[in-house]
């Protein structure tokens, strides 16, 4: 075993000298802060991003966390919501009215001011725009109607939203980035040929990036598609330290795209990453090369989000044609079916071999950080590894073996489908490849297909024809944040998506009598305002999602992350994202 553990690191040096020296695109040497004239980051992402528009965008990582900030967000130390591009807010006596006041003197990357005007835009014409498909747009919706608030200007620096009801994640909400109205204005009045709003197609990954102006500490400086994104400082970011210095502090940040985890990890041993996630299989191997490496492994406690698997539920047709085989349908919009399948998967396994014990099976779409958070003490099923209840329950479903000891449906079809993930994720990858070994013990065969992060999203919200998937989401101390997600309309409503705005409609779209009360329940746990009833509704918001697994949930792993020790002001967090670079203004260059 020692013997092979040392020839495993020898190749992986090996490898991280041969690719250092063959992939020019991921040459990250002219990066690298050390006797840097210019101090920078330099991090990485397994893909391109996908677009720079910020309304539009539904995938992590993305540019927006480094470039554009709504009103409020979350303190990642303390989990308290905070004002960012807001000063203060004001709650009216019936619970009713929002108002908000700017701060002082806010510009725009390009120097223009940034005023209610921009809030107004924000959400009145594009947030709360119908024909615009804004995934923010459904945290808004309020009462069983899915009503959204009114906003009014009241000066330059001062709006007020006006709900109909009290809505207890309403600041939470506010979040969402605020958007430009003399850059964007006249794409959202201008219609294409399809009379979809300009908007939908402004701001792409084709747009030059010194035409997309930001309000947050960095701005574009370029792009290279399969290579890099460059930022540098927004010389009008409103942000000073308490010695009143501008910030940010770094001058540029390097975002490197490496479409594979293991050239990340060969990339930041080799000294050509700043910042890096750490998976839990490599987490002993890294931790025994802080001290010679300069940096420091972090822990922030469980991940704040979800993986699972989950089967495409969607009955409908698009253009006549059954967006899922009609046989596989049936097949997975059985529930003994899927609570068969959560049964053989053996997550212990994927635990000790893939996470090597880092983390934790996953019961809940709601984060353990959460104080919203229930487990099984509180009536939340647990799926425990069993193949024979997993064989039990689909005999009693009219399912049926033949000799070969393949599965086969009621009406003799084989059992087999399509599982999908992201390639150049291992830990994806890992679970892929265990999952289709898991379900082969029970006769069905997976034919299991890794393929690009762009081409899983296209799938996944826009043409819908897939059987099953593996992926992430992320997620909020607030369950409200996955109002998107449960929703029936919501643009995340992954397991049963309907239509965006702008897309080919559905013929025959139906939602089962569970999909619709969890939905239900956040719209009631919305309008609550008492911490304590609030809870109950999410509660039994994730029995029934544990129940009916529209989401079958793998693991949790730990969150573990890697900094070079020549970056200042880390305060690495567990519960807001990016979780190393959550104060990336902050962030200062130590010399070596």
């Amino acid at each position: 075993m020692a013997i092979r553990l040392w020839m495993k690191r020898g190749l992986l040096l090996l490898l991280a000298a041969v690719i250092a020296i063959s992939l020019k695109a991921c040459d990250l040497s002219q990066f690298t802060t050390a006797e840097a004239a210019t101090s920078r980051i330099v991090f990485s992402s397994l893909g391109d991003p996908k677009t720079f528009n910020p309304t539009l965008s539904q995938e992590y990582p993305n540019i927006f966390l480094y470039t554009f900030q709504g009103l409020t967000s979350r303190d990642g130390e303390t989990g308290e919501l905070i004002p960012l591009l807001a000063e203060s807010w004001d709650i009216s006596e019936n619970g009713k009215t929002y108002t908000i006041t700017l701060r002082e003197n806010l510009r725009w990357s390009d120097g223009e001011p940034l005023t209610a005007d921009d809030v107004m835009f924000t959400y009145r014409d594009v947030i709360f725009n119908e024909a615009i498909p804004a995934p923010s747009r459904d945290t808004f919706r309020v009462g069983e109607e899915g009503i959204l608030p009114t906003i009014e200007k009241l000066s330059d620096r001062q709006v007020a939203f006006k709900l109909p009801e009290p809505f207890a994640p309403f600041l939470v909400s506010l979040a969402a980035h605020i958007l430009p109205a003399h850059a964007l204005q006249e794409s959202v009045t201008t219609l294409d040929g399809e009379g979809n709003p300009m908007f939908l197609s402004t701001w792409t990954t084709g747009t030059p990036p010194e035409d997309i102006v930001t309000n947050g500490p960095y701005q574009l400086k370029e792009y290279l598609p399969s290579q890099r994104v460059i930022f540098e400082r927004n010389p009008y970011y409103w942000g000073e330290g308490a010695d009143g210095e501008q910030q940010p502090y770094i001058q540029q940040l390097i975002w490197q795209i490496i479409e594979d985890s293991d050239n990340q990890l060969l990339q930041f041993r080799s000294g050509g990453l700043d910042v890096i996630g750490v998976s839990p299989d490599e987490f002993a191997l890294m931790k025994q090369e802080e001290e010679r490496g300069n940096f420091t492994i972090y822990e922030g406690g469980p991940a704040l989000g979800t993986t699972f698997m989950a089967f495409n539920l969607n009955k409908a047709s698009r253009n006549g044609e059954p967006l899922v085989d009609p046989i596989k349908s049936r097949w997975f919009n059985s529930l003994a079916f899927r609570r068969a399948v959560s049964h053989a998967i053996d997550r212990p396994t994927m635990v000790n071999n893939i996470y090597q014990g880092l983390g934790a099976p996953q019961t809940s779409p709601v984060p353990v950080q959460s104080p919203f958070y229930a487990g099984p003490d509180e009536g939340v099923p647990v799926y425990e590894y069993d193949l024979d209840k997993a064989r039990e329950l689909l005999e009693q479903d009219g399912f049926q073996y033949n000799s070969d000891g393949q599965l086969l449906d009621a009406e003799g079809n084989r059992v087999r489908f399509t599982l999908i993930t992201n390639s150049g994720n291992k830990i994806r990858e890992a679970l892929g490849a265990q999952i289709k070994q898991d379900l082969s013990r029970i006769g069905i065969q997976v034919d299991f297909q890794p393929i690009s992060f762009n081409a899983l999203v296209t799938k996944l919200g826009d043409s819908l024809d897939w059987d099953a998937h593996i992926i992430g989401f992320t997620a909020s101390l607030d369950p409200h944040s996955g109002a998107v997600v449960w929703l029936l309309d919501g643009s995340l409503h992954a397991f049963n998506q309907q239509a965006l705005p702008g897309q080919e409609p559905l013929e025959g779209w139906e939602a089962a009598d569970w999909e619709k009360e969890i939905a239900n329940l956040y719209i009631r746990a919305a309008r609550e305002t008492d911490f304590e009833q609030r809870r109950q509704l999410y509660v039994e918001s994730q029995r029934l999602a544990e129940e009916n697994l529209p989401f079958i949930h793998l693991v949790n792993p730990y969150n573990l992350g890697a900094v070079r020790n020549t970056l200042g002001g880390v305060n690495y967090s567990g519960i807001v994202r990016p979780f190393a670079m959550w104060n990336v203004e902050e962030l200062t260059a130590i010399a070596e």
